[in-house]
């Protein structure tokens, strides 16, 4: 797909189709193009491969998204102070590694301003790959995963491409292909120090054959303009991220650009998302509201809107813990406890999302099994 293409209804739902006809364990393509024609087919997205069972953003974390079934794993990229392109959430990487214990690195903590918020800890940006590389991944979030912990030490910071390899292997073993699910975080900021993302991702792309617009491969940035400049550069699917209402994009922060996410939401500005990418990934929140006492409201019309403008909807993120579903899903007291995520899952579904963002990929691809079968 070309620069300026826009997706029609007709090519969306081919995209639905071929996630799930290439990448749905036990589910043959004939029968995901023809559930795709009669009505949504919600896909299901490994968020940071498996968070909810290992440490996010590891190879044993994308494993298990892919053992699991998840149709799509994610990785978000941050570079290293030499180029490479690494797979953390963040360019902090302090709660994700064992960097603090680290007394060779102890000088290397910082405070930096990361789209207009001042941080204090360890940075990609400030260890070559090498360095990096002796550092190993934990659980970023032990007080609510605290089994996830028992996997701290066991992988290190994996390079994107690594993951491309991975996949490429994984790819040959299932006979089929491996989707996956990029981010680039803070390229304005990153393009700012001297190290911009998107053409360092464009030739990981092309190197290992995932730069086309049939690719298993899917583009995402919160930033508008980092998914323009790899629309010029590869033709691989991409998704435009969108956070909450009233939040602006950090790009239209820095160009001046008065936008906020509600306007890119109305169909003005979806349309204008459609020039270049082929999907968004919403908040949500966006989908359906929650009123102040973190209880669903009534949906959107931003589903119609965007299949409307031949957009596929990603929005994130789906995970079992009471804290963080709605509050009319959870069960017990215990915030670190499952609620009622197959109901949650329902609700989001029912609205004709395309795919979902989960830390549990087990629970997501159930409740899309129900969903299908109108349970």
């Amino acid at each position: 797909m070309t620069q300026g293409e826009r997706m029609s209804p007709g090519r969306r739902t081919v995209l639905g189709a071929a996630v799930l006809g290439t990448a749905a364990a036990g589910l043959p393509a004939a029968t995901a193009s023809a559930q795709t024609r009669q009505g949504p087919v919600p896909y299901v997205i490994g968020h940071r491969g498996t968070a909810g069972y290992r440490p996010e953003h590891t190879l044993g974390s994308y494993q298990h998204a892919l053992d699991l079934g998840a149709h799509v794993i994610e990785q978000d990229l941050v570079p290293t102070k030499d180029g490479h392109l690494v797979c953390r959430h963040e360019n902090d990487i302090t709660a994700t590694t064992d960097v603090a214990d680290r007394r060779e690195f102890a000088g290397r903590k910082a405070t930096k301003t990361i789209d207009g918020t001042a941080v204090t800890g360890w940075f990609t940006e400030d260890f070559t790959l090498a360095e990096l590389k002796t550092l190993r991944a934990k659980e970023r979030l032990p007080a609510v995963r605290q089994r996830n912990t028992l996997y701290d030490g066991r992988w290190d910071v994996p390079t994107f491409e690594e993951v491309l390899q991975w996949a490429e292997r994984e790819g040959r073993r299932l006979g089929r292909r491996v989707w996956l699910h990029t981010e680039t975080k803070h390229p304005t900021y990153f393009r700012g120090i001297g190290l911009p993302l998107e053409d360092r991702v464009a030739k990981l792309l092309r190197r290992y054959g995932r730069h086309r617009a049939d690719s298993p491969q899917f583009l995402q940035s919160f930033e508008p303009s980092s998914i323009q400049r790899l629309s010029r550069l590869v033709d691989t699917p991409s998704v435009v991220l969108l956070s909450g209402t009233g939040t602006r994009p950090w790009d239209f922060v820095a160009s001046g650009d008065p936008r906020t996410t509600d306007d890119l939401v109305k169909p003005e500005g979806l349309k204008w998302i459609a020039s270049y990418a082929q999907g968004i990934g919403p908040t949500l929140d966006l989908i359906i509201p929650k009123d102040a006492a973190g209880r669903l409201t009534k949906p959107t019309t931003l589903v119609k809107d965007a299949h409307a403008h031949g957009l596929v909807l990603h929005p994130y993120t789906m995970r079992d813990e009471n804290t963080f579903l709605p509050a009319d899903f959870r069960r017990g007291t215990d915030p670190t406890a499952y609620g009622d995520a197959f109901g949650a899952f329902k609700t989001y579904f029912s609205t004709g999302i395309d795919a979902v963002f989960s830390d549990n990929a087990d629970t997501a691809l159930l409740a899309a099994a129900d969903f299908r079968a109108g349970k």
